[in-house]
């Protein structure tokens, strides 16, 4: 009788014991799940504010190219003095270098980072091309084709396509290096941050000496907002 008691003890405890291992490999498995969802969670959140601007920027786009010919004053200038519609371009500027700021805050593996990068940029210099670069003439004229003498190489979304390659490039080789924490200092902004400060100057330099070295010969244009097409002629102003 003893010794069916002691089996039936043990075997009591060892089912007991059984349970306990079950539980806690469960209550191992919810955890786990839990931070798999946090994860997940984390990487679908967004910045709202920057969104916001984002569509209030791509608002402002729609009012300047609908309503500009018709109020001057919000179109974009001439030269000389700066609209609403010239806000457009710096403001998309700034939602891509603030987003460049979050996505390559923390960059793993280089290799991948530096592919994705070439990837959008090729992206954004195609559909550039095809939608900015006068090979369709909608929405005044629905047909297609280009003249290659006068496509645009360089328009809108090809220019930012550029400025997000350099920018992208410079953040994800200098994230490593960079310090997690700024020391104390009225310079450490600019010690930190000296490769993104760098490349600003140089773009800074190559479109000052672009602007005011190369030869600009006189051009003339066509402005076809008015009721009679009327042609304007640019001289180059020279110094007696």
């Amino acid at each position: 009788m003893d010794d069916n008691n002691g089996e039936a003890k043990r075997m009591e405890e060892g089912l007991n014991g059984s349970i306990v291992i079950d539980h806690d490999e469960k209550d191992k498995t919810v955890i786990s799940h839990e931070k798999d969802q946090g994860t997940m969670k984390q990487k679908t959140k967004r910045i709202a504010t920057l969104d916001a601007f984002r569509g209030f920027t791509i608002v402002v786009m729609i009012l300047v190219d609908d309503a500009g010919g018709a109020y001057p004053e919000i179109d974009h200038s001439p030269w000389n003095g700066c609209t609403l519609a010239d806000f457009v371009m710096p403001f998309f500027l700034f939602i891509v270098g603030v987003a460049i700021a979050l996505a390559f805050k923390r960059v793993p593996k280089v290799k991948y980072a530096v592919k994705k990068i070439f990837i959008r940029t090729l992206k954004l210099l195609f559909w550039g091309i095809l939608l900015q670069g006068g090979y369709s003439h909608a929405p005044d004229d629905l047909s297609y084709g280009v003249d290659m003498k006068f496509i645009r190489w360089c328009g809108i979304l090809q220019r930012i396509g550029l400025v997000f390659c350099v920018v992208a490039l410079i953040e994800t080789f200098s994230s490593k290096i960079r310090p997690t924490t700024l020391n104390p200092g009225h310079l450490s902004i600019f010690t930190a941050y000296r490769w993104q400060w760098f490349g600003g100057f140089v773009a800074f330099l190559i479109y000052m000496v672009t602007t005011f070295s190369l030869y600009v010969p006189n051009w003339s244009f066509v402005d076809y907002n008015e009721e009679n097409p009327k042609r304007h002629t640019v001289s180059l102003c020279t110094s007696s």
